[in-house]
C-alpha cells in the first residue's frame, strides 16, 4: 500500500506540481488549498507525511502545524514546511510549532521537481509502449 502525503498550499500550480511529482514517485496525495482545508482533510484520515506552505489565507502553515500536533494521531507524523520563507526567525517558529523540517522552495526548484517527475513518467510510458510492441 502506497504512503499518503498531505500537500497543503494555496498556489494551485505549486500544489499540482508537488502532487504530480509525488504521484510519479508512487505516493498517494491528498491536496488542500489552505491550512483550514488541510486540517479538515487531516482529521478525515491520518496521512504518513504533511507538506505545508507557510503563507496561506484562512489558516497559515504554522497554525496548521500547531493544530495537527494537538491531534493524537499526528503526534509523530513528519511535517515539513515547503515554502519560500527562509528567515531564521521563521524557521525557529516552524520548529517551535512542531515542524520536523524546512525546505525553501524557489520557482526554479519547483520547476526542476516537476520536470524530473515528468521525465520519469514519460520514460515509464515509453517502456510500456515498447513492451506492447513486442
Amino acid at each position: 500500500m502506497a504512503k499518503t502525503i498531505l500537500a497543503v498550499d494555496d498556489s494551485g500550480s505549486l500544489r499540482q506540481m508537488v502532487a504530480f511529482s509525488l504521484k510519479a514517485a508512487g505516493y498517494d496525495v491528498v491536496s488542500a488549498v489552505d491550512g483550514q482545508d488541510g486540517l479538515t482533510k487531516a482529521k478525515e484520515r491520518t496521512v504518513d507525511l504533511v507538506l505545508t506552505d507557510q503563507n496561506m489565507p484562512i489558516m497559515d502553515g504554522l497554525t496548521l502545524i500547531k493544530n495537527l500536533r494537538d491531534l493524537s494521531s499526528y503526534q509523530k507524523v513528519p511535517i515539513l514546511m515547503l515554502t519560500t520563507e527562509s528567515s531564521d526567525e521563521m524557521k525557529a517558529k516552524g520548529k517551535a510549532a512542531g515542524a520536523n523540517g524546512w525546505a525553501t522552495l524557489t520557482q526554479h526548484a519547483a520547476w526542476q521537481l516537476w520536470m524530473a517527475a515528468r521525465l520519469q513518467q514519460q520514460q515509464q510510458q515509453e517502456w510500456r509502449w515498447c513492451k506492447q510492441q513486442q
